[in-house]
């Protein structure tokens, strides 16, 4: 098996990539088998549906498993989207795709006694207007994600815990203080609802811990989070701290 980088060589029409248009951030949850069967995910998606979403011009594609997060085998999978169309048909352009099929014939041919997995669950979200698309802040083979989700007690919270990150600045303070962002998204459909989610990447854990260090005693940080415009707006924190699988393209 050998690394796969993006490369956007579409026959189907992908809108061309605009920088200040938001994209659709898909994140593919699975919960996956234990023993000689666990790497069954991973390996579909390098050997089968990374080169196919490259040949429809999707990507780059981020393929994440839990460091500190939850206590099953599991497997995260961000797929940016440059239209809502290709977002909810994203499994069906891959399924008119002959190499994909040939490729992955024995993940997604797997029988009833020896399936590929167990479950898998769906997130999509929409870029913040300060951050409409993915990046890729770090590199190296060191290199951590942390994945964290904000619920907030009503629809009207949550929308202005989004306000604070885009109109309030708080963005530019994570950019500032060193927490590199690879996408902010608000989930238009997935569990924990409402909520915003986001990732940041970082060199190391040592440099993850420096710059959370930086961003809670920053002065712009504090008169935000003092603001009572946006007081009450977060319910609930899900964190996770990820690691990325070698072939992925984030």
């Amino acid at each position: 098996m050998s690394s796969i980088p993006f490369a956007a060589t579409a026959p189907f029409a992908v809108p061309h990539t605009d920088p200040y248009q938001r994209q659709y951030f898909e994140m593919i949850t699975y919960h996956t088998n234990v023993g000689p069967r666990k790497s069954r995910v991973a390996d579909f998606y390098e050997d089968a549906a990374l080169p196919a979403y490259g040949r429809l011009g999707i990507g780059p594609i981020g393929v994440f498993t839990p460091l500190y997060g939850p206590n099953h085998p599991s497997l995260y999978i961000l797929v940016p989207h440059q239209s809502i169309e290709t977002a909810l048909r994203g499994s069906t352009l891959l399924l008119d795709d002959t190499e994909f099929l040939r490729s992955g014939n024995s993940f997604l041919n797997a029988s009833l006694e020896d399936p590929s997995y167990i479950r898998q669950e769906r997130q999509l979200m929409h870029a913040f207007l300060d951050m409409p698309q993915v990046a890729t802040p770090v590199n190296g083979t060191d290199r951590i994600f942390e994945l964290r989700i904000y619920e907030s007690h009503s629809v009207t919270a949550g929308q202005k815990k989004i306000d604070m990150f885009n109109e309030g600045g708080e963005i530019a303070i994570f950019h500032k203080t060193g927490l590199a962002p690879v996408f902010f998204g608000e989930t238009i459909f997935g569990p924990q609802m409402p909520n915003l989610t986001y990732m940041l990447g970082f060199e190391s854990m040592s440099d993850r811990d420096a710059a959370w260090d930086r961003f809670i005693v920053d002065p712009e940080w504090i008169r935000l989070r003092d603001n009572p415009a946006y007081a009450d707006t977060v319910s609930n924190i899900t964190d996770f701290i990820l690691r990325a699988l070698p072939f992925s393209q984030i």
